[in-house]
């Protein structure tokens, strides 16, 4: 399976903003910016699976996709509001 030009700088980009988005939540400082990173990080995995389901041409990935992405929502929103102190 060989990748286009196009296919290898979108894996390069991909590769760059996990690469950057660890080091956020690696370092910090506070707990809304590792929250935020870890949002990051889910999307881009989001991504990821869709990318899956182009090349490999199966809707399942698609299906996985969007249940990840909603549970990475409902999570990433719990977190804020127990940081946040659970004020409404």
């Amino acid at each position: 399976m060989s990748l286009t030009l196009l296919e290898q700088i979108a894996l390069v980009l991909m590769a760059v903003a996990v690469l950057l988005s660890m080091a956020r939540l690696v370092l910090g400082p506070t707990a809304p910016d590792r929250i935020v990173s870890a949002d990051t990080l889910s999307v881009i995995a989001t991504v990821m699976l869709v990318g899956f389901a182009i090349v490999f041409g199966s809707s399942l990935y698609l299906d996985v996709a969007l249940i990840y992405g909603t549970l990475a929502f409902v999570g990433v929103v719990a977190l804020a509001r127990a940081i946040e102190g659970g004020r409404a």
